[in-house]
């Protein structure tokens, strides 16, 4: 099939979305964070992820074991040959997270529709309420790219590092320890305000009014006005994980910084932690 991808063919537009929606090596992915949204109206032969349920363990604390998240691909009909599309709503908030679980996992055939669910509605393009079903594949996580995802101590040993960026991606309000969490939320921390030394620029300054990303030349200068530059070894983190893969896909995909991780125990582990330091 033509290749016409945008931004170092990550994204894919709209008007490919709608060319390539019956090919039997594409798999479009719906992941929302209303999760009920799906069933409402969705793309024709997509299928749907839950972000509660399916890209997380149920019992950890963590993201889908390699175990659960093979199953997942084996029962999207997704092999190794199969371009992943992810989208959804709020701006592809948690088809980021998705899309980052799959880069995670090993699965390079991965892109997310530039605009999302937002835009594909806003343009009253085809929608369906039809569940597809595809053949089981024997999908086989063959290695898991680590070097995407931080954890605590990774944050914690290069904090008054001068080549390294700290990037919280949440609200001001979040960040200055105004409050803890957005509102409604259920995982917090006992503590609020952000980890020492890290950059405030919010996940949502990286796109348009239309949800769709903005152009290299604006996103380069978003973040390396606040300090967050390629040279550096970078960290992004948010409350638990989601908001981050957004800005993680962003550095790491669109920017093409050369060492970017996703700390996905982000604040509701940080604030939770005895004598970590923070800042407000």
């Amino acid at each position: 099939m033509p290749d016409v991808l945008t931004n170092e063919q990550t994204l894919v537009t709209l008007d490919w979305a709608s060319e390539h929606l019956n090919d039997e090596d594409v798999r479009f992915v719906e992941i929302d964070v209303d999760t009920q949204s799906y069933d409402s109206g969705h793309l024709p032969g997509a299928i749907g992820w839950n972000w509660k349920t399916q890209l997380q363990d149920q019992l950890r604390r963590t993201i889908a074991s390699k175990e659960d998240f093979e199953q997942l691909l084996q029962e999207a009909g997704i092999d190794e040959d199969t371009t992943v599309v992810v989208y959804g709503d709020n701006n592809n908030w948690f088809a980021a997270w998705a899309y980052w679980l799959l880069k995670y996992y090993g699965h390079e055939k991965a892109k997310i529709l530039d605009g999302g669910r937002k835009k594909w509605v806003a343009e009253d393009r085809e929608l369906t309420t039809e569940v597809p079903e595809y053949e089981t594949t024997d999908y086989t996580i063959d290695n898991v790219e680590s070097q995407y995802r931080a954890f605590r101590n990774d944050v914690k040993e290069n904090l008054e590092s001068d080549d390294f960026g700290l990037v919280d991606v949440r609200s001001p309000e979040e960040f200055n320890g105004e409050i803890i969490a957005p509102k409604g939320v259920k995982e917090l921390s006992l503590r609020a305000g952000h980890i020492p030394g890290a950059s405030n620029i919010p996940w949502s300054t990286a796109v348009n009014e239309d949800g769709t990303f903005k152009s290299k030349e604006e996103l380069k200068e978003i973040y390396e006005q606040e300090g967050i530059t390629p040279d550096k070894d970078i960290v992004a983190y948010c409350r638990i994980g989601e908001r981050s893969a957004h800005t993680w896909f962003v550095l790491n995909e669109l920017l093409e910084y050369p060492n970017v991780k996703n700390y996905d125990g982000s604040w509701t582990e940080w604030g939770n932690l005895i004598d970590a330091p923070i800042e407000r």
